[in-house]
């Protein structure tokens, strides 16, 4: 199906944009990362840029989606999509950017979150207008290719930085429309990436040119489609020896082998001035960082022999989350397959999306895999694929705890099992509902019997959930104001208040009502300490024979989380 082009870069532009650079990468995402030789031949580079760009399109979507839901006609006609009452400009390229921030993987995942949040900071800038033309995608992709240099503490020529300076380079040379620059852009940046193997010894030794520079070409071709409804000629510059994969990370080993044991990744809440300063440890600490962000709110990528002291100095500067650590010496090219311990896989295991730290614990604690959702932060199906492998098991049961992750769990166990894994997705709603089904899970029994036994525990648990509206808007149960407390039973708006404790009681009683009898509190970090205390007398006076267990979420957006079974 042709794309329709759009004049001018504005909300709906932003939107295809990025749908078209994730269809692009997909198509492209084994070629880069047989070409990655620098600065680590990992071979991840096309999957971290799928993955980060997959965290952006999520990010766009959700605030389409809430605009439609905002703006839909309560007569149940259609809304209108597209119009005035759709996203601005600023909304969009600021979901953008935040994906991008919060899902950026590997070395090129996170400049390339950069880059768009450089351009995000000169479109949203905008006020005066929703949309821009050709000046307006000219000086964003300037302050791109600045912000991205900035971001890394010891820039490289030949990599995505040269390509991506080359790139606003060409666009400040065009003249026109958005079309026009775009494909300037494209060209100019095209022609950098062809020329990265003379700069970079590297790539010269393994006849490839850069895959972060390549996958950024891919995005701006991207951009070009977006603006013309046609996607330019082939990427990949021709004396780009994709085929030569292994003899170039081969090559890449012999020079770069003594480099770094781990790549350490973190999201990190804290103040500028305290950044300032982890970055001079961190540089001190490794190499290849790259520390990305703004407004409270930071990625920090980095290669390091001590990982430990990495993440302590992130603790230093603030807090860390989403911590990833990847040893180079498991899997990757500082250590040759015959020298990798082979790892036998499990038989089978669970893998459970959490909504915070301390149901990450409890679920670990209960031998499941878990993958760690910030508030308003979902995971993309390529997360969930990766948690997927890291169990490492031949069988695994899939718990995605929201029901707005339904589809993409299937998505990702969907991809897990080309690869062999059997996977079965238990459609749990609520991580309290994840909690029942883990405690009925029994390795031992039969892969279907195992399956059977924890969604029918699942399904058996009524949820619920407490939290604070954060602003104006129609519910179930009438209309609601910014600060009220929501009482959510199985997904819907059931009670509206303005006391925790009140709210909270309701709803339990109102999930009480039909039987039960066990009741699961998980409190979240900013619920008054007092609910748990109120609930449970309430429940050992008004209810006999149910128990109450309580656990400590964390920071899990909610203020409460309820199951009744």
């Amino acid at each position: 199906m042709a794309q329709v082009p759009q004049r001018f870069f504005d909300a709906l532009a932003v939107r295809t944009w990025c749908g078209l650079s994730l269809a692009a990468l997909g198509r492209a995402r084994e070629e880069i990362d047989a070409i990655n030789v620098y600065p680590v031949a990992d071979g991840d580079t096309g999957t971290n840029l799928y993955l980060t760009v997959e965290s952006a399109v999520a990010a766009v979507e959700a605030v389409f989606a809430a605009h439609e839901v905002d703006e839909a006609p309560r007569d149940g006609s259609e809304a209108p999509r597209g119009g005035a009452g759709g996203p601005s400009l600023a909304d969009a390229v600021g979901a953008m950017a935040h994906g991008a921030l919060i899902g950026a993987r590997g070395n090129s995942g996170t400049i390339l979150a950069q880059l768009l949040r450089g351009m995000a900071q000169v479109l949203a800038a905008r006020s005066d207008n929703d949309h821009t033309a050709g000046h307006g995608l000219q000086r964003a992709l300037r302050h791109a290719a600045a912000s991205a240099r900035q971001a890394v503490a010891h820039p490289v020529e030949g990599t995505v930085l040269t390509v991506a300076s080359a790139a606003a380079d060409a666009a400040e040379g065009a003249g026109g429309d958005c079309a026009e620059v775009a494909r300037a852009a494209y060209e100019g940046a095209r022609a950098a990436l062809a020329a990265t193997p003379g700069q970079l010894a590297a790539l010269e030794r393994a006849g490839v040119v850069d895959a972060g520079g390549h996958g950024l070409v891919t995005v701006l071709a991207a951009l070009v489609e977006t603006f013309t409804g046609r996607a330019p000629g082939p990427v990949a510059a021709p004396h780009a020896r994709v085929e030569s994969a292994v003899e170039g990370q081969c090559a890449a080993e012999e020079g770069d082998g003594d480099g770094p044991a781990f790549e350490v990744i973190y999201l990190l809440e804290a103040e500028d001035a305290a950044v300032a300063r982890l970055r001079q440890r961190l540089d001190a600490l490794g190499d290849s960082l790259v520390v990305v962000g703004g407004d409270g709110l930071w990625n920090v990528h980095v290669h390091v022999d001590d990982a430990g002291a990495a993440v302590e100095a992130g603790v230093e500067a603030g807090r860390p989350y989403r911590i990833r650590i990847t040893h180079f010496g498991h899997g990757d090219a500082h250590t040759t397959k015959a020298e990798r311990p082979p790892r036998e896989r499990a038989q089978r295991a669970v893998v459970a999306v959490v909504p915070g730290e301390g149901l990450a614990a409890l679920y670990t604690e209960a031998g499941a895999t878990t993958l760690l959702a910030r508030p308003g932060e979902p995971p993309a199906s390529g997360e969930l694929v990766q948690a997927v492998r890291r169990a490492h098991a031949r069988e695994v049961v899939l718990l995605p705890n929201d029901a707005e992750l339904r589809h993409t769990a299937a998505a990702a166990a969907e991809q897990a099992r080309t690869e062999g894994i059997r996977v079965a997705l238990i459609p749990t709603r609520s991580a309290v509902q994840g909690i029942a089904a883990l405690a009925v899970h029994e390795s031992e029994r039969r892969f279907d019997e195992d399956v059977v036994a924890m969604t029918s525990a699942a399904g058996a648990t009524r949820h619920a959930e407490v939290t604070v509206a954060e602003r104006q808007s129609w519910t179930t149960a009438g209309i609601c104001q910014a600060g009220d407390v929501l009482g959510l039973i199985d997904g819907d708006v059931a009670v509206i208040g303005a006391d925790v404790s009140q709210v909270a009681a309701t709803v339990l009683d109102r999930m009480l009502s039909a039987g039960g009898e066990l009741v699961t509190l998980v409190l979240g970090d900013e619920a008054p300490e007092s609910v748990a205390d109120h609930l449970e007398a309430r429940v050992r006076e008004a209810y006999l024979a149910v128990d109450t267990v309580v656990y400590r979420g964390g920071r899990q957006g909610a203020l409460l989380l309820v199951g009744v079974e």
